[in-house]
């Protein structure tokens, strides 16, 4: 999933608070594109543009070695490590940068991004600053978790709210189509409706007749018995009639069971 402007508020976030609970002079970080891939995106307490927009992808450098491990790394020179390969010496000496800690961000079980911190000199970096780190990460993960499942639910309501609008107008063609005098046009009507239900296959094994599917089809949009009436131009007992032989079919013992059970068969969007 590639990081959005939002994500990367949450990266130069940490990145703050990163050097503010370690000292560290320097903050760096970004998450994954497409493929093995992660960009460094922001830049904190850096005297060069060196590192800005630098791809690393997964196996190479110190943030690579991270990716594949899925846990925090550290050098203490850079530029002579054995620790890591080299590909990326060339940026991170125009930065000057010598002591450098990578932690991961996952989510999930993924790794979806890294935050560096750095020194100037070949100093140890000790467990309080790669716990800091640590904790920097975490932040950015517990906004990402949120953010995923608004967006999920946001999806998931829109998609709800589309078959809504299917219902409403599976039910309304329904109910207009017995007050079309022309054959042919009526027929083209109900044909519309079927589309609606095309990505079901009506069940053999039940069967109920148009009427009953246009009450169920009412029934389904949340229409009473009265309203029903007055959309397909019965009475309401006649409404009844067709719900409790529906029901009968269907083997439902309310009228929520038979829609469930019309749409499984096949009969309702």
């Amino acid at each position: 999933m590639t990081a959005d402007a939002s994500d990367a508020v949450e990266i130069r976030n940490a990145l703050l608070r990163l050097r503010r609970a370690t000292g560290l002079p320097v903050a760096f970080g970004g998450l994954m594109e497409a493929g093995q891939r992660m960009r460094i995106s922001e830049l904190s307490g850096t005297a060069t543009h060196a590192l800005r927009s630098l791809v690393v992808t997964s196996g190479n450098g110190l943030g690579g070695k991270t990716l594949v491990l899925a846990r925090p790394c550290v050098v203490t020179d850079y530029s002579v490590s054995r620790q890591i390969s080299h590909e990326y010496d060339a940026p991170v000496a125009v930065e000057g940068l010598r002591s450098v800690l990578a932690v991961p961000v996952v989510v999930r079980h993924s790794v979806r991004g890294v935050l560096y911190g750095a020194l100037r000199t070949a100093l140890p970096l000790g467990g309080r600053m790669l716990d800091e780190a640590v904790e920097a990460a975490r932040d950015v993960e517990r906004a990402l978790v949120v953010r995923e499942e608004a967006r999920t639910l946001a999806a998931e309501g829109a998609a709800g709210a589309g078959r809504e609008q299917v219902r409403e107008a599976h039910a309304a063609l329904r109910a207009l189509a017995p007050k079309i005098a022309d054959p042919e046009l009526r027929a083209e009507l109900l044909d519309a409706c079927a589309l609606l239900t095309a990505d079901t296959t009506p069940s053999d094994r039940v069967r109920i007749t148009p009427r009953e599917v246009d009450v169920l089809a009412c029934v389904a949009a949340g229409a009473t018995n009265a309203v029903t009436a007055e959309r397909l131009g019965v009475t309401p007992e006649t409404v009844k009639g067709y719900l409790r032989s529906a029901m009968r079919k269907l083997r439902a013992r309310t009228r929520g069971e038979a829609v469930v059970a019309a749409r499984r068969a096949g009969w309702l969007p």
